[in-house]
């Protein structure tokens, strides 16, 4: 695919780092409206998951979700796979399955040609048929930045239903993809990615979570959650919040893109990043010896189609590990954390 236009330049934000920040996020969302009495509805607006979930009454729930944002990357086919895989990821991250989409597409139509927007919904299409799922239809408006992702329903049994909000005391934490998403992409926003890392940049971000799915059938996995622009910092906090509980994350367990280190050094961060550490930082702490400065662009890096957070009961682990090493996840299969009961900190780096 011709990269004569380079999307990132179009854009002032990228991926999932275009999230706005958590904390006027919590404003935007606060509302004194009554909410009204809908028994059905499994999973809404009182917490923080990743869809709706709503009783269809015959043991299965239907999932809802929709997430879109700018490009965060310049190639439009790539972009169209990336914001497909990342919406449809909201699905396995509840333990379903996805099985319809329609887009959302804005386009500056006096800037971009139209070809690339179809090259984009093409790159989608792809995805989606991966996920083995019709991109059905969609709607589109012309816009001042180009804007694309996916509104997504999914299936799942209302007894295999995993929200991020149940974890438990002493339960493992478990994650299936490494940190370092948001400074690769910013990097390249920079034009000074290397062409290696771009390589591993976009198989990992156009990798589909369907793992989820099967973990949603262990009893075991108690809750789980996609870790995405608020970064594992962020999507970590909201599991202990919503569970009443705290975290300790074991730093030099979580697993993080090499390359990322890279980049670091030249102090390559996405703005995001800062947004989402003063959302945060109040309420996490960090025990002696742990690398904080790094930790600091590590742990709240916004990621786009990241990889699933886990939390399992001890006498499940091993059940989730099978999994892992069946899906070629073996590298991921050491707990990186545990459930806490809530102390002072939310979240314990040690």
């Amino acid at each position: 695919m011709s990269t004569e236009y380079k999307l990132t330049q179009y854009s002032h934000g990228a991926g999932c780092g275009c999230k706005i920040a958590p904390a006027v996020l919590e404003t935007i969302l606060h509302s004194d409206s009554p909410s009204g009495d809908f028994p059905s509805l499994l999973v809404g607006n009182s917490s923080k998951d990743d869809a709706a979930v709503y009783d269809l009454g015959n043991g299965q729930a239907l999932i809802s979700t929709t997430d879109f944002f700018m490009p965060i990357v310049d190639d439009a086919f790539d972009f169209g796979r990336i914001a497909a895989a990342n919406a449809i990821s909201d699905v396995y991250a509840m333990g379903g399955t996805p099985t319809l989409a329609i887009a959302i597409l804005g386009w500056p139509v006096e800037q971009l040609p139209a070809n690339l927007a179809k090259a984009v919904l093409e790159g989608a299409r792809s995805i989606c048929a991966e996920a083995n799922i019709p991109l059905a239809g969609g709607h589109s408006i012309d816009s001042k930045e180009p804007i694309f992702g996916l509104s997504v329903n999914g299936l799942v049994a209302t007894n295999h239903l995993k929200q991020n909000n149940t974890a438990q005391e002493c339960d493992a934490l478990l994650m299936t993809k490494p940190l370092g998403v948001g400074i690769l992409s910013t990097a390249m926003k920079r034009g000074v990615l290397a062409a290696e890392h771009q390589t591993a940049l976009i198989q990992q971000l156009t990798t589909l979570n369907k793992i989820g799915a099967a973990l949603g059938q262990i009893e075991g996995v108690h809750a789980m959650t996609d870790i995405t622009g608020f970064g594992l910092l962020g999507h970590c906090m909201e599991m202990a919040e919503g569970s009443g509980l705290g975290a300790e994350l074991h730093y030099q367990q979580i697993p993080i893109l090499e390359s990322a280190r890279t980049y670091l050094k030249d102090r390559i961060v996405p703005d995001a990043t800062y947004r989402n550490w003063n959302s945060y930082n109040a309420q996490t702490g960090f025990g002696a010896g742990v690398n904080v400065m790094e930790a600091f662009s590590i742990l709240p890096d916004p990621q786009t189609n990241g990889g699933l957070l886990i939390a399992v009961a001890p006498n499940a682990l091993a059940a989730v590990q099978a999994i892992f090493q069946a899906n070629n996840l073996d590298a991921f299969t050491q707990p990186i954390g545990r459930m806490t009961a809530a102390g002072d900190k939310r979240v314990m780096v040690v």
